[in-house]
């Protein structure tokens, strides 16, 4: 029996749900990276940053290759960086739009000083 759309959607965005898998994708985003690296860039235990990938790998949203005793990931595709771009357009219209109002309540008090 297949799942609805938007439970398989739900399913997605459950899966990016935590912020060392987000910034694994961001990470990422700019071409393949060993593991090493990654450990580098996030502060999170090795075996934490482990499960995170494993989970990554599941979805495949992010490819795993090795390169001798190296495992290299990336990105399983140009949707993937898509996606990140979406979520950070949609936060950029979000916060603007709190920034204006900010302004605002700010251009407010001070006229009635």
């Amino acid at each position: 029996m297949s799942v609805p759309l938007y439970e398989a959607k739900a399913e997605l965005f459950r899966l990016l749900g935590h912020p060392v898998r987000i910034r694994v994708l961001e990470l990422l985003q700019d071409g393949p990276k060993p593991v090493r690296d990654l450990l580098a860039a996030i502060e999170v235990e090795p075996t934490g940053l482990s499960q995170h990938l494993a989970v990554l790998r599941r979805s495949e949203l992010v490819t795993a290759r090795r390169d001798g005793s190296t495992v290299v990931y990336a990105l399983s595709g140009g949707d993937v960086a898509e996606l990140l771009r979406a979520a950070r357009a949609l936060l950029s219209a979000k916060l603007s739009g709190r920034h204006a109002l900010l302004n605002e309540l700010l251009e407010e008090e001070t006229g009635q000083r």
